[in-house]
């Protein structure tokens, strides 16, 4: 796995704690949510184009 595929994971997950961190915390934002599935769409798209 490369440096940035790695780094992109990490941050994939970390933004999952904060989002859902947040939630519990003040309920629910869709945009938040949103804005998770589109990095972690991301992230996986990066892993695809590394793996073929």
């Amino acid at each position: 796995m490369s440096g940035s595929t790695k780094s992109m994971g990490v941050l994939t997950v970390a933004a999952l704690v904060a989002v859902t961190a947040y939630t519990v915390a003040l309920g629910s934002s869709g945009w938040l949510w949103f804005g998770w599935v589109v990095l972690g769409l991301c992230t996986l798209g990066m892993l695809a184009v590394r793996d073929a």
